[in-house]
């Protein structure tokens, strides 16, 4: 029998099986939310899974997988938890989106768009495009938000860090307002 899951992971789990066949199966057996099957809960605490091999057949993944895989999956959610904490540490009225659009993207529309779509968390005042050369290509564009409030650039930045925007992962981070104001756009991000 395998180790009980930490019960944060099993439950988890649990949450995105429920209603599921096998969860109701699970449950009519004695399962409860973060505990393992059998008389002392010390069995299985999810439902095997199977990883498709080709069109019609798959196989069984091994409980050590599913737990390494759940485990993973815990150890993700913490850092994007810890990463947007790190991007909060020093709020400022300007945001800089990177990785929205790549080199040859930027077409007449895209600053109308997006001062457009952040005026959703506030009064935007400005809203600048930046292209950098020499850098990577997830790098290159930079579009910098100048907000009216500072509230209003902590919900964008949160909202749309991560956030997917024509097949590309949106990168958000706070600019510095001076360096912003002074034309000073290339400076290196580090978040």
């Amino acid at each position: 029998m395998s180790p009980p899951l930490p019960s944060a992971v099993g439950t988890q789990f649990a949450r995105n099986l429920a209603g599921s066949v096998a969860h109701k199966i699970m449950a009519k057996y004695g399962f409860k939310e973060g505990l393992g099957l059998g008389k002392d809960n010390k069995g299985m605490s999810h439902a095997l899974q199977i990883e498709k091999t080709s069109k019609r057949g798959g196989k069984i993944i091994s409980s050590e997988q599913i737990e390494q895989q759940l485990e993973e999956e815990y150890k993700k959610e913490q850092q994007e938890k810890k990463s947007v904490t790190d991007l909060l540490k020093n709020p400022t009225k300007v945001i800089c989106l990177r990785n929205m659009v790549g080199p040859g993207e930027v077409d007449d529309d895209l600053e109308a768009e997006t001062k457009e779509e952040c005026s959703k968390y506030g009064s935007v005042n400005k809203c600048l495009i930046f292209e950098m050369h020499g850098v990577t290509e997830d790098e290159a564009i930079r579009i910098f938000i100048e907000f009216d409030r500072m509230e209003s650039a902590i919900k964008s930045l949160v909202d749309m860090n991560g956030r997917f925007f024509g097949g590309r992962t949106v990168k958000a981070s706070f600019y510095d307002v001076e360096k912003f104001k002074s034309f000073q756009l290339s400076d290196p991000i580090t978040t």
